[in-house]
């Protein structure tokens, strides 16, 4: 397993890639450098954890583009409420950065989801639209 231990943070404060290491190295506290990945856009899909959102607010100190400029947090269950919610919520938060699916929810605070998964499918072919939108523009 990989993990995401950090991102890469270019001109304008923007998103340029992340920083991995093996899950192994991580958990036996070994002092193996990790490697960076430079991309054009990173696409937050990491489920409830939002990881790589975690990073940019508190590592970065970045404001995310929510009412609080920071991770919401999910809020409880209620399928039918985020089955809309998971496709609008997934867009670009920070510059380089697009949050989708379950990450999305955490980021701008919707309620969780139930075992459906029209909303999952959504948010993702939305992901994927907005990232070759932006790829296009430069």
């Amino acid at each position: 397993l990989i993990s995401v231990v950090d991102v890469v943070i270019r001109e304008a404060d923007r998103v340029s890639g992340l920083v991995l290491n093996w899950s192994p190295v991580s958990m036996a506290n070994l002092h193996i450098d990790p490697l960076a990945i430079r991309s054009k856009l990173v696409i937050d899909a990491t489920g409830h954890d939002c990881e790589i959102c975690r990073l940019v607010t508190e590592k970065v100190g970045g404001k995310l583009r929510t009412t609080t400029g920071k991770i919401i947090g999910e809020k409880s269950m209620w399928a039918e409420v985020a089955e809309k919610k998971v496709p609008e919520n997934t867009k670009e938060v920070y510059p380089g950065l697009i949050v989708a699916g379950m990450a999305a929810t955490a980021v701008f605070g919707s309620p969780r989801m139930g075992p459906i998964f029209g909303g999952m499918l959504l948010s993702g072919k939305k992901a994927a639209k907005l990232a070759i939108e932006l790829l296009k523009k430069g």
